[in-house]
């Protein structure tokens, strides 16, 4: 559980290394996410400092000690598998199996 946030701690490690805080102006990256110079970070670094507290947040929730935090994913095929065509994630396949769709107006099988 420790380790449920170093994905994100090390994006936002490579963000802050190359922000024009760090590169250009030559402060320190802990520096760089304090107020002052915090407003001068580009959006997505501030996004990740932002997730990256919630993440950190979310290890000492009670509501999620058990569960733990959400994965982080950038799409829905990363979450669910790409070569999962009903996109579920815990369920396996579809619940009915292949479902046989009628418009009403078929003749009823005739059991033996």
């Amino acid at each position: 559980m420790p380790s449920s946030c170093k994905d994100i701690r090390a994006a936002l490690a490579q963000c802050l290394q190359n922000s024009d805080c760090v590169m250009v102006y030559r402060n320190k990256p802990i520096d760089c996410l304090k107020p002052p110079l915090l407003e001068t970070l580009p959006t997505q670094c501030q996004q990740l400092k932002r997730g990256y507290g919630e993440c950190k947040r979310g290890m000492i929730d009670m509501r999620k000690r058990f569960r733990g935090n959400k994965p982080i994913a950038t799409s829905t095929e990363l979450e669910a598998g790409a070569d999962n065509k009903n996109h579920q994630l815990y369920a396996g396949g579809t619940a009915f199996g292949d479902v046989k769709t009628t418009d009403g107006n078929e003749a009823p099988e005739e059991e033996v």
